[in-house]
């Protein structure tokens, strides 16, 4: 079998097929430290690693397992579908090795912009309601590394894997790892959202959204966002659907009343009767779109019988990742918050909404996105813009067409230090009760390591500038 890139998937790949007994290869363009490293580690197993660029199929080869990040048009894709070998991620091969009968359930989320908040809300209530559940996938550990652990526990294998098997996984599933997903079939799935995003890497928004869409065929429950056109199409070829909104909820919903969460879905009565599950306030960093967020965690953990009081008490304990619309500080009357994680417009639009009174700080690598509706939305929030990174031209174009009377600074220059300069315009655009936002509508790594990297940069200029 052959396992194509040694990142932290696909080395859990080759290792979960050796341990079966596979003859494993592992094929591998960089040739570094870290991935000499791996190698030898693997090399325990009996797994043969072969460095350097690998457009050829290896001879013998009956399986291509593939990292998230190969394109669907990598030649070595290609030579596997002219000689009819299978191709599939490693999401695909955690299912297959699950075991059917025994194995934990997994409650899936996707999205173009949500994901990890979610599954985190979604662990937490898990928790609280005494189920040991893991948050896997595109956070955590690679899936088939927990489904190997958590067999390994249900066999006693010693050393090999949890203390305890998993009741329940909590899988956050990205574009990328669905394009290559195949026979999935979870308890409960849904899409949080769907807007242009990775275009670059899909091909096309259609493309884009086909592989969001993966997640639902085997649900048991179909769970979407009533409230987004794209997640609603999605979901409405299936029976068993649920939806959640952040108005009052139908029967078959969740939803908001007044200020508090409700289900009106996983009721004995959805026509007469609603169980409250948190009141507004739970919700933790508080935004319209997090609401969503905990709207769809409430659903995928009612769908496996977790009662109301521990999605409460599930918030209540849930701690928000960093460098999502996380406030750094207030100077001079002044908001500064932090939301670098907003590396598409539509999560940029979202972020844009919570605040009334806005200078942006946006700019980075677009992906072959449009900003323009973005713009348009968030216009009358706008206060002023300051612009930085590869794209910055493209926002400057959108602010011109459809917020002339913004004033806009661009800071031109890829070097990471231009964050205070940045910081510095911004305030200097900024009066009291305005908020200086990073909702970059862009990804990170035309000037930073990651998003996180931006983020750090942007608070510490930020306490920079307190301290002045």
């Amino acid at each position: 079998m052959v396992v194509a890139g040694l990142g932290v998937s696909g080395t859990a790949a080759a290792r979960a097929l050796a341990r079966r007994g596979e003859h494993v290869v592992v094929l591998e363009s960089a040739d570094g430290e870290r991935q000499r490293a791996a190698a030898a580690d693997l090399a325990s197993l009996g797994v043969e690693v072969r460095f350097g660029e690998q457009d050829e199929l290896p001879e013998g080869a009956s399986l291509v397992v593939v990292s998230p990040g190969w394109r669907p048009d990598h030649p070595l894709a290609a030579a596997a579908h002219r000689a009819g070998v299978e191709v599939i991620g490693e999401v695909e091969l955690a299912w297959r090795l699950r075991d059917d009968a025994r194995g934990a359930p997994w409650l899936a989320i996707t999205g173009t912009n949500g994901k990890t908040t979610a599954v985190r809300m979604l662990t937490a209530m898990l928790t609280a309601a005494g189920h040991r559940a893991a948050a896997v996938g595109n956070v955590g550990d690679p899936i088939v590394t927990a489904v190997t652990r958590e067999g390994a526990a249900r066999e006693g294998v010693a050393g090999e894997g949890a203390a305890e098997p998993y009741d329940v996984l909590a899988v956050e599933l990205s574009s990328f790892q669905l394009h290559w997903s195949k026979s999935l079939a979870p308890l409960a799935a849904v899409v949080l959202n769907v807007a242009p995003d990775h275009i670059d890497w899909h091909g096309s928004f259609e493309e884009y959204a086909a592989a969001k869409a993966r997640i639902y065929p085997g649900a048991q429950t179909v769970i979407y966002n009533a409230d987004d056109e794209g997640s609603a199409a999605l979901a409405a070829p299936y029976g068993r659907r649920v939806g959640f909104t952040l108005g009052v909820p139908r029967p078959g919903q969740l939803g908001v009343v007044e200020d508090l969460l409700v289900d009106r879905a996983f009721t004995a009565d959805p026509v007469h009767e609603a169980a409250e599950l948190a009141g507004l306030a739970d919700v933790r960093p508080f935004a319209p779109h997090n609401v969503a967020n905990a709207l769809a965690a409430a659903a995928l953990a009612r769908a496996y019988g977790v009662p109301p009081e521990a999605v409460r008490r599930g918030l209540a304990e849930f701690v928000p990742d960093p460098h999502r619309i996380a406030h750094v500080a207030t100077v001079g009357a002044v908001d500064y918050v932090d939301d670098s994680k907003a590396t598409n417009p539509h999560a940029a639009a979202a972020s844009l909404a919570a605040y009334r009174s806005i200078v942006w700080i946006a700019g980075g690598l677009l992906k072959g996105a449009e900003v323009d509706d973005l713009v348009r939305q968030a216009a009358p929030r706008l206060r002023g813009a300051v612009l930085l990174g590869a794209d910055r031209e493209r926002v400057r174009e959108a602010l011109a067409r459809h917020a002339p009377d913004v004033p806009v600074v661009d800071v031109p220059g890829q070097e990471t230090g231009i964050m205070d300069r940045v910081v510095t315009e911004a305030a200097a655009l900024a009066s009291p009760g305005d908020t200086v936002l990073l909702a970059p509508a862009g990804a990170s790594l035309d000037m930073f390591t990651s998003y996180g990297a931006r983020g750090e940069a942007f608070a510490a200029a930020v306490r920079r500038l307190a301290q002045r």
